[in-house]
């Protein structure tokens, strides 16, 4: 796929505004000029998002994630930067002009791009296959409807199937022109080691994986004739373009109801989401039988903070999906469980019941999810000590995740009357799992920060991070220049020597240029130059640009240093931009005193390996001494 021309991208982020962008996926809230939210990155449950749409750019001050729309999205959906741009250019009907580039980055374009359209068009065959011919009509379409699914949520949810041929998918794919590699890639289909490759689904009734932009990553197919050694599921396994542990089945569907209810309703199956869309429920997704992660949590998180888990009345199945749902309440949702009668699940009890008599039922029977627990797991009649202390010790494990000390202090008295145990036992045995979970988030927001820290700011020339402690002076003093670089780099500055204005950046290099300065960094020098060929587009920004930038080395400095919380830059901005002139002699001054210090400490160092003779060491302390005079001379602005 050839990429984008530079004319799109220029439309695309002069087009883009942040706060659109933003609330497709984060609710926000006013917060004077700014706006607020949930981290979508992070688990929180003060906010620490913020939106700024004077600068366009949005930052969390807990992960320190963000940036301008472009970084956000790319951060948010694990997307490139082509993808991207294309998404924005969609969302704000600007045409897409194609230009040809960098034939590795085309190429990875164009396998993620590939598998895309592979599974597009696989669901097309299903779903043409079940309701345009023979053998889909009579064994697909009719199995859908005697489970009492209608045609319109049929096509809603794009059921098919998979011809009972062994290699009928395999045949017409190549015929249309894709590959056995991709086919076999997304697993659609199976290549044995010593014969020819065959369907994956074959004669079974398909269920297609939307992620929540509606793109088809993924398929599951029920097998409609009993098997020996055949299980009732398959799915596909995962691939560049599906991870099962961060997707939702029927997010795509659901996350509009789920915004505007707040609240969210996970089943386990997919004819569990499909009969409750039926029924007129649309707030619900599935986990498709595997147990709840990080990721999938966060998804529901982008969304709402209430949960409502509906069981059967399996109490195996339960017990051994309830040990995942202590995540939730570190992830700080408001969990409730529904137990439905005996032999009824949600597809079940959906086809019963209109959509207000199911929302009633769940309304009136759905409990917290420690009461929950605590019912479920401490049987009365159980005297076996050693077994009653596991179970109340994993009741306390799961209050010491709820961070709210009001609702945790009320669900350790109800628990202590329900399992007959001293409050103040089970307050010590909450304590204690607290205090570890405490110190687990200690340390890994510590390897966080330390990641992070080195991401944004270590450019691939070996540059270190400022707070690494072998960082040298000039190290330092660029990495403020180009604080002031990426914040200001377009601003104009009056100089006396010139009847027009120039840009920041190229006073800069000029002031450089002409004190013979060179800065250690490829990295930042690429980036004033750039800015000083771009400076004359209309209404161009250096950093709405270099956030934008294919580049990801440049655009993670951007990113590190437009947000950067702890910004050497201590003065207000308007006092900067009022004095752009004196500010940048400043800037280009302390990078030469800082080279002058690199070799003080050079020289130092040299003088305490105790390798030198005597007129050696003295040589060197008068070379310090000269160093350390032009440092004042230049302090003064003498040199």
């Amino acid at each position: 796929m050839p990429l984008i021309d530079h004319k799109t991208i220029d439309l695309v982020y002069q087009a883009m505004d942040i706060v659109e962008v933003v609330e497709e996926f984060v609710t926000l809230r006013k917060a004077g000029a700014n706006y607020k939210g949930l981290c979508p990155f992070h688990d929180e449950k003060t906010p620490s998002f913020i939106v700024t749409p004077a600068k366009g750019i949005c930052h969390c001050f807990g992960c320190h994630k963000g940036g301008n729309a472009i970084n956000f999205l790319m951060q948010l959906n694990n997307w490139d930067y082509p993808e991207t741009i294309r998404w924005l250019a969609r969302k704000y009907n600007i045409e897409i002009i194609e230009a040809e580039g960098d034939p590795i980055m085309r190429q990875n374009m164009r396998h993620k791009e590939d598998l895309y359209a592979l599974n597009q068009w696989a669901n097309s065959f299903f779903q043409k296959n079940l309701l345009n011919t023979t053998e889909g009509q009579a064994i697909g379409l009719a199995y859908l409807r005697s489970r009492g699914i209608r045609d319109d949520i049929i096509h809603k949810f794009q059921l098919g199937y998979s011809p009972s041929t062994r290699n009928e998918l395999y045949k017409t794919a190549l015929e249309n022109k894709f590959t056995k590699e991709h086919l076999t890639e997304v697993g659609l289909c199976i290549q044995p080691e010593h014969s020819s490759p065959y369907d994956r689904f074959t004669g079974r009734v398909i269920f297609p994986v939307h992620n929540y932009l509606g793109k088809v990553v993924a398929f599951g197919g029920r097998i409609l004739q009993k098997k020996e050694n055949v299980g009732k599921y398959v799915n596909s396994p995962e691939s560049l373009i599906y991870n099962k542990s961060k997707e939702l089945y029927g997010l795509f569907f659901a996350r509009n109801a789920i915004q505007k209810l707040d609240c969210c309703y996970l089943v386990e199956g997919y004819t569990d989401v499909i009969s409750m869309h039926q029924c007129g429920i649309e707030n619900v997704v599935a986990s498709s039988g595997t147990a709840l992660t990080h990721d999938q949590i966060r998804l529901i998180k982008k969304y709402t903070t209430n949960l409502t888990v509906l069981y059967d009345g399996d109490l195996a199945g339960i017990k051994a999906s309830i040990r995942g749902i202590d995540m939730l309440l570190e992830h700080g949702l408001n969990i409730k469980v529904l137990l439905l009668p005996d032999g009824h699940d949600p597809d079940s009890f959906a086809k019963e019941h209109s959509a207000k008599d199911f929302v009633d039922y769940i309304n009136r029977n759905q409990v917290d999810f420690i009461r929950f627990k605590t019912k479920l797991l401490l049987n009365p009649s159980d005297t076996d000590i050693q077994n009653r202390s596991l179970v109340i010790n994993g009741i306390a494990d799961s209050i010491s995740r709820i961070d709210n000390p009001i609702t945790r202090s009320l669900y350790i008295t109800e628990c202590a009357n329900l399992t007959q145990v001293r409050e103040e036992d089970l307050v010590e045995a909450v304590n204690i799992s607290r205090n570890k979970l405490s110190l687990q988030k200690i340390k890994e927001t510590q390897i966080q920060a330390r990641t992070t820290n080195v991401k944004q700011i270590d450019p691939p020339q070996g540059q270190q991070p400022t707070s690494h402690k072998n960082v040298s002076a000039q190290d330092n003093a660029e990495l403020k220049l180009m604080k002031y670089i990426v914040r200001f780099g377009e601003l104009p500055v009056a100089t006396s020597d010139s009847n027009k204005n120039i840009s920041f950046a190229e006073y800069i290099k000029n002031l450089m240029n002409s004190d013979a300065v060179t800065l250690k960094s490829t990295l930042y020098t690429e980036i004033i130059e750039e800015l000083i060929q771009r400076n004359s587009l209309p209404n161009f920004k250096a950093t709405t640009y270099l956030l934008s930038h294919p580049n990801d080395d440049i655009r993670n400095l951007a990113l590190a240093l437009s947000t950067d919380k702890d910004i050497t830059i201590s003065t207000d901005e308007k006092s900067i931009t009022n004095h752009l002139q004196s500010n940048a002699e400043k800037l280009v001054v302390n990078i030469e005193i800082a080279i002058l210090e690199d070799k003080i400490n050079s020289i130092n160092q040299d003088i305490h390996q105790h390798t030198l003779s005597d007129s050696e060491i003295l040589h060197k302390l008068k070379e310090v001494q000269e160093l350390k005079q032009a440092q004042v001379l230049l302090k003064k602005g003498i040199l």
